[in-house]
This record gives C-alpha cells, structure tokens and sequence, in this order.
C-alpha cells in the first residue's frame, strides 16, 4: 500500500454523507459541515531480517504517535467547541507563531509538490511496466523491451490536469476512495507473488544484516542502508496533510478522537501490509530484491496479474496525487484571492451546464494555475526519473519536520510541558532521535541521484 493509501483509507470510515436539511448543513463556524508498498523489499533487503521489520515498526508507532499530537492541535482550546485550524499551517500560526508558520508553509508545500513529483514518475514506470510486461511475454524474458518514460509521464500529466479541476478538498472523497481500492488490490497481488516464488522455491532468501559487502561496496552499503530510511520514512508520511483531512469530519464526536481511531486503524492496517509486502518481497528474491516489487520485474508470470496491479497502481496514483496537491492548491488560490479580492480572474466563477448533472462552477484562475502546476511538475519529473532516490528524498525531508517537530512542538505549546520536565525531555529525545534519522536518509537519496546522473541523459531515459 503507498502511503498515501492511509489517507485514502481514513476517508472509507468516515460520513461522507450530508443532511438535506437546512439546518443541518452547517458547522459551529458556518462553514458547510464537514463529511467526511512497494519499494519496501528493497528497503528490506539493504537493513536485513533484524533491522528492516523493526525500523518499520518503530517509524508506525512514531507516525501513531505523533499523528495522535497532531489531531490533538486541529482546535485551539476546548477540543468540541475551541477554534478550528483549518490547515496545518493555521494549527502552527495558532500553537507556535512567528517565523514557525512561514518554515512550516515551505516545508509543507514544496514536500506536496515533491509528492507530484514522485507520483509522476512512479506512475510512469508502471505504465512502461505494463507495456515490458506484454513485451516480454511475447518476446521472451531476455528481450530488451525498453520503453521511453516521457511519453508516459505526459499521459500522465494530462490526466491530472483535468482532475485537478475539481474545486474543493472534500469533492474528491470519492477519488479517495478508489485510490485506496487499488492500493490494496495492487499490494495483494504484490504479497500473492512473492508467497508463491517462496512456495516454489521454498527458499527464503537474505540475511541477518541485509545485502552484503561484496554484493556492494562499504560506502554504497552505508547509503543504501541511509536510503531505505528515507523510502520508509516516505511509507509514513502523511501527517503533513492529517489537519486538512481532519477539516472534512464532521462532529460529534471530536474531530481528534474520530482521527485518532481513524489513525490507528489506518496505521495497523497498512503497516500488516507493509511489513508482509516487504518482507516476502524479500525473502523471494534476497540480496537482488528490486526497488520497486511490481516494475522492477523479478516477477514476470502470470503477466496479466502483473499488469492489473501496475494498472491498480496508475489508477491509485492519479487519486493519490490530487488527495495530497489539494492543499496546496487551496492554499494559493485562498492567497491570490486575499491579494487581488477585486480580481475578477481570480474570483469569478463561471456557471458551466453539465447535461443531466449539476452546473460545474469554472474559474479561470484556477483552470490556469492548477494546469501550469501540474506542466511544471512534469517537466521535472521528466528531468530526474529516479524513483527509489525520490522517494528517498521526500521521506527524509517531509518526516522529521511534519510528522515529528511540528506536531510535538504544538502538543509542549498547548498542553504547556514545563521545560526540562520528564515528558518535555523524552519528547525532545523522540525528536532529535528523528532528526538523525532524516538527516541519514537524506544524505543516502542524495548519493543516489548523484550517482544516476553520473549516466543519465534529460529526456532519453529509457527502462
């Protein structure tokens, strides 16, 4: 399951539903009320049978744990009637102030747009993926088959351009939805396979301490070891959009205890999966176990059920894309429109009849600036098509200070923790302790783009 199948699952347990009548249509702030895997072998194999399961299980408890911080910071003083922070970036304004909110927002917003971006490219090799898969089939394992990944980013790009026209985070519940349907149709199969390799085999491949010098240099051990981290720490990062989420439920009960229990729901499932995923990843295919199980083809047969779940994948992906761009969206939009409120470009929404549908509410500004987003972030992704390196990259980078310092410095904020108290200094413990982790995981992804651009040539990527 990707990560942002976590998200996509706390939305299957909520009320989407919204009462007809008029009375009930609307929150305590007038507001409409609210209703609302695969690299991980990979991972795996470069930390090995001890290390890889129990990094994964310390990254879900501190991702529960301080996503469970985190909840707490969606009001600002009593948790049914305090004031809501409708972002993550209100919860910092409201909790910490000052320079926070500005480092909060450029943390927060260039890692979404990092998230298109590696959605991009993953999307793109499942695409290529499926072609390769009826190539070799035809052809044989041994034939070349390379595909070109550009034009499969394009495709990719024009349709989350036309789904990035969907107006508000809450319209999209339902593309949510699909998403999460596919990630754990895509990971089944995953899991499916790599149980039958090992029952074929009936071996279990790897080791205690993971791929082994020889396999690899020293250096490249310690940075791969640094990059599967990072691809771990991306499995877990969706705190960075848990408040917007939170902004969609409706109470009572509180907004935090409804996203509490939906955390651990989602963190109990996905990490049964992850750990299941990755390690009979691993255990079929050992120190070679590929950076992604699905496209990395160590499995090649039955090849329809490899190119459903690379479809499943795609179709998860364009979901997982606007789920996790929409805030960013909303937060430029919502930023022009307090700049230019005399705009008529940035705030006139055209009425557009769709036949036997209501009216679709058009606004250029929207239509342009969410389009030029997504060319843009395209044409990036065209540029650096190194998956495991991405995601990497955005898990060291998003971790430590989204999922770890904010929500911990608002939880010392509000519920006042004297300094240098037990709970103050375990909790500066839990954070710096992270801190090294992502500095470790962003220094192994970096070493790993420079080492793919040592060969790589802008736009004849092929795979």
């Amino acid at each position: 399951m990707g990560d942002s199948t976590n998200f996509a699952s706390k939305h299957q347990v909520f009320d989407v539903s919204v009462n007809v009548t008029e009375s009930n249509r609307f929150d305590d702030d007038g507001r409409i009320k609210r209703t609302g895997v695969l690299s991980l072998a990979w991972a795996v194999a470069q930390l090995g049978w001890i290390a890889g399961p129990i990094v994964m299980l310390l990254f879900s408890f501190v991702t529960y744990y301080t996503s469970s911080l985190l909840s707490d910071c969606y009001r600002s003083g009593d948790p049914l009637s305090g004031k809501r922070n409708y972002t993550y970036m209100d919860a910092v304004q409201a909790n910490l102030g000052g320079l926070q909110v500005k480092i909060c927002g450029w943390i927060q917003y260039v890692n979404l747009f990092g998230v298109a971006i590696g959605y991009t490219i993953a999307s793109s090799i499942s695409m290529m993926a499926v072609k390769r898969s009826d190539c070799f089939h035809k052809h044989g394992h041994r034939a070349p088959c390379l595909e070109p990944s550009t034009p499969y980013m394009i495709i990719f790009g024009v349709i989350e351009i036309i789904f990035s026209q969907i107006p508000d985070f809450d319209q999209i519940w339902w593309l949510s939805i699909v998403a999460a349907v596919m990630s754990f149709t895509y990971s089944t199969i995953g899991l499916g396979l790599g149980i039958a390799q090992v029952a074929e085999t009936r071996k279990i491949g790897g080791s205690l301490t993971g791929v082994s010098i020889g396999t690899v240099t020293e250096m490249q051990k310690v940075w791969r070891t640094f990059q599967a981290l990072g691809a771990i720490a991306f499995a877990y990062s969706y705190s960075l959009i848990l408040i917007e989420i939170q902004d969609t439920i409706k109470s009572p009960p509180s907004e935090a205890k409804t996203m509490k229990n939906a955390t651990l729901i989602s963190v109990s499932v996905t990490t049964v999966f992850y750990m299941l995923c990755g390690c009979f990843g691993y255990a079929a295919f050992g120190d070679h176990a590929p950076d992604n199980l699905l496209t990395g083809f160590g499995f090649y047969d039955p090849y329809w059920l490899l190119d459903i779940a690379n479809i499943a994948i795609v179709v998860h992906l364009v979901g997982a894309y606007q789920v996790y761009c929409q805030p960013l969206f909303a937060f430029i939009e919502k930023t022009a429109a307090e700049w230019y409120p005399n705009s008529k470009f940035i705030t006139k929404n055209i009425s557009v009849p769709i036949p036997g549908y209501k009216s679709y509410n058009l606004n250029l500004f929207r239509l342009v600036w969410r389009t030029i987003f997504v060319i843009i972030s395209t044409f990036i992704s065209m540029l650096l098509p190194f998956f495991s390196d991405i995601v990497g990259i955005l898990g060291a980078f998003g971790f430590w200070p989204l999922t770890v310092y904010y929500p911990v410095e608002m939880y010392i904020a509000q519920k006042k923790i004297p300094k240098w108290s037990k709970k103050w200094v375990g909790l500066q413990i839990l954070s710096v302790t992270c801190l090294i982790v992502s500095i470790a995981a962003a220094a192994g992804s970096f070493a790993g783009v420079v080492s793919d651009l040592k060969v790589y040539k802008p736009f004849k990527f092929t795979w």
